[in-house]
């Protein structure tokens, strides 16, 4: 080891803080649900909360934040409003991207594949999970379009607030979607601008990693 480095790690204690190349093992999946677990243990305000990024018509990019319901059969499953603005990009151009940031870890997870419906059967079920004003809001609202008052938005979910007494169904333009990854960034901060990127990346039918400069 150099005499900078002995230097730089005895001026900076939490250098060795966090995963290495080796830590994360060979399966990205079980790393992101251990680095999501931590960061849940953490603290991190809105642990599931992540920037979704989506192409639009004119080759551009349209960024929101979502949330992560559940990481199911090695994919990411987010709900929301098919015919939103997010969901009319997906519908064109499936390619999409997942940010996730968890700052008092100093942890960035980048995400990069595909993007499809799940089946009506799991969108069911996790309406079905929602709390009651959750589901009249689904209802209610119709994302993304023009709302020419405030208080339009307000008497349609009265509206279906009498037309649903008891169970409230799922809209037929609402459910889940479901992100096949292509690629997992696993990024962890250091001082000095040395952070550390490990990539893996799924290439003939395997995850292959390697690593890059921060």
């Amino acid at each position: 080891m150099s005499e900078w480095l002995k230097k730089y790690r005895e001026n900076h204690a939490d250098f060795d803080k966090g995963e290495s190349l080796t830590d994360l093992g060979s399966n990205p999946f079980t790393a992101f649900s251990r680095w999501f677990d931590e960061a849940v243990q953490n603290g991190e305000v809105e642990a599931n909360a992540f920037v979704l990024s989506t192409a639009t018509a004119e080759e551009g990019v349209s960024s929101r934040i979502v949330y992560l319901k559940e990481l199911k059969d090695e994919r990411f499953v987010f709900y929301t409003n098919y015919l939103s603005q997010k969901g009319r990009q997906m519908a064109a151009h499936p390619h999409v991207s997942m940010l996730f940031f968890w700052p008092g870890l100093q942890r960035q997870l980048r995400i990069e594949g595909t993007v499809e419906k799940v089946s009506g059967e799991v969108s069911d079920a996790y309406f079905a999970s929602r709390p009651r004003e959750s589901q009249l809001g689904a209802w209610a609202s119709q994302q993304s379009s023009e709302l020419a008052q405030a208080e339009d938005l307000i008497a349609a979910f009265e509206k279906y607030d009498r037309q649903f007494p008891n169970e409230v169904p799922r809209p037929p333009h609402w459910g889940g979607y479901a992100i096949q990854a292509t690629s997992i960034e696993f990024w962890q901060g250091r001082p000095s601008r040395l952070h550390d990127r490990v990539v893996f990346q799924f290439h003939e039918n395997t995850w292959k990693q390697i690593r890059k400069n921060p």
